[in-house]
């Protein structure tokens, strides 16, 4: 078979403009199609994995906002007390957009001296000691600098807020890499209004032995007769409700990327069709000198699967491409969904380009090899 392959490619080259029109309607509607399931991979890394089903986030009652959640900082030492919370995080939290955004700021005020034991964060430029020691300092996630173009020991301005970079991290997390993390008290007293004392969020942690959901219907009997009513739930599951709307629109959008896959469909079958027609006499011929009509048919399949290869490739490149270097986010309510390439993604895209261009050229092919021979020779 591989002896055809110059012929398979002369006859793509024949008709260059038509192939090539081919190919790159192929790469956007692949390229679209991963452009979306990167969102939908940014969102399965968010709410999957130990900490988004072991963490458990306390929230004031019937609030998404973050700018609308207070909490008294004190109920970290009543949910100390519930059995099997091993620590409780105090977090402000601080966005500049509660709706759906495509450059969405989010800062995250915790007790410096307590976050590296709290996040896996590995950082790349900076001391740890440079950010415990100044209040104002602050620590940036690298996919945020990067987007940003934000240096060790720039002044970072967010809202009406200053504050010192101290250092750049990394993390297994990609969620992670777009956060900043502050210190607790500098982020309650920097808004231009007192609220110290008062916390978003308390992130709790459970031993291995103790039910997540148990532990939250526990909390919130804890803190039923406190001031403020709360709603405890996992870390992913209340990241999920938290940006419901975000996750329907990404769930709709699987219906686009079925679109792009029918397209894909449609202008490489039209391509093989068109081929065929314009070849009828040539088969006919090639099956005089002895190529029987199951060569024939793999001949115009490898033409369609070539041309859907090609196209699939070319967009995939650039969903790298464009993915990688724009370091993309999009989030709400102060949960961010970054958008990442991945070797899964690209493989994805090229398998389903494969089997999209045997499909295109199956029905073609199987007419062309069944065209009486005396037929197809008589046809001008």
């Amino acid at each position: 078979m591989f002896r055809f392959a110059p012929y398979v490619c002369k006859t793509l080259w024949r008709h260059r403009l038509r192939s090539l029109l081919t190919i790159s309607g192929s790469a956007v509607a692949i390229f679209v199609m991963g452009f979306i399931h990167s969102v939908q991979q940014g969102l399965d890394r968010m709410v999957q994995g130990e900490d988004a089903q072991r963490r458990l986030i306390v929230f004031q009652e019937n609030r998404f906002c973050p700018t609308s959640s207070r909490l008294p900082e004190d109920y970290a030492r009543r949910i100390a007390q519930v059995p099997g919370v091993t620590d409780v995080l105090p977090i402000q939290v601080w966005t500049n957009n509660c709706r759906a955004s495509l450059d969405v700021v989010v800062v995250h005020g915790v007790p410096a001296t307590r976050l590296p034991e709290h996040r896996k964060l590995r950082l790349e430029q900076g001391q740890w000691d440079n950010f415990t020691q100044r209040s104002d300092a602050a620590v940036v996630g690298r996919q945020f600098a990067q987007r940003r173009r934000v240096r060790l020991g720039d002044q970072l301005t967010f809202g009406s807020m200053s504050v010192h970079v101290a250092g750049i991290f990394a993390s297994d997390s990609a969620a992670e890499e777009d956060l900043i993390y502050c210190h607790l008290l500098f982020l309650q007293l920097a808004a231009g209004q007192s609220a110290a004392g008062l916390v978003t969020q308390l992130e709790v942690k459970v031993d291995e032995q103790t039910d997540p959901d148990t532990a939250a219907k526990q909390i919130d009997e804890q803190l039923r007769t406190g001031l403020v009513p709360t709603a405890t739930r996992r870390k992913g599951a209340f990241q999920t409700a938290t940006i419901s709307d975000l996750v329907d629109l990404i769930a709709y959008s699987y219906w686009l990327s079925l679109a792009c896959v029918g397209l894909v469909l449609s202008l490489v079958a039209t391509t093989t069709v068109m081929s065929v027609q314009d070849r009828v006499q040539e088969h006919a011929v090639l099956q005089t000198l002895g190529v029987r009509p199951g060569r024939l048919m793999r001949l115009i399949l490898a033409e369609s699967t070539l041309l859907c290869l090609a196209g699939g490739a070319a967009g995939v490149g650039l969903a790298w491409l464009v993915l990688q270097w724009g370091q993309f986010s999009v989030g709400a309510e102060g949960v961010a969904i970054t958008l990442r390439p991945s070797a899964e993604l690209a493989t994805a895209g090229l398998l389903v380009s494969l089997g999209l261009g045997l499909m295109a050229g199956f029905l073609p092919a199987y007419q062309a090899s069944r065209t009486p021979l005396v037929a197809a020779l008589r046809q001008s």
